[in-house]
């Protein structure tokens, strides 16, 4: 695990939880049969994707917006199968 990865899941509970908002963690070794996009995402309202690309060094190159149908169906489907198999954050322990 990353270091920035561990501050994340250390400020979590005060930040993201406080603010509302759910979060579940899923180890890299537990997602190996799902399909993923090969690209971080946000997904707004089923309708509109917010690819981030990234540099092998992690360093953010742009974003990229989408309406397209498919791209929105794949991302929708593989949100669900992450979120479904994923663990609550009040309940993942890192190691």
């Amino acid at each position: 695990m990353t270091p920035y990865i561990k501050f994340e899941y250390a400020v979590t509970e005060s930040m993201n939880l406080a603010a509302g908002e759910q979060v579940r963690w899923l180890p890299r070794r537990q997602a190996s049969d799902l399909a993923l996009p090969g690209n971080d995402f946000w997904l707004f309202d089923d309708r509109l994707i917010r690819f981030h690309h990234f540099a092998g060094d992690g360093e953010h190159i742009v974003d990229e917006l989408t309406d397209d149908p498919a791209a929105i169906k794949l991302c929708a489907t593989a949100f669900e199968a992450v979120w479904e198999r994923a663990v609550d954050h009040r309940k993942y322990r890192i190691s």
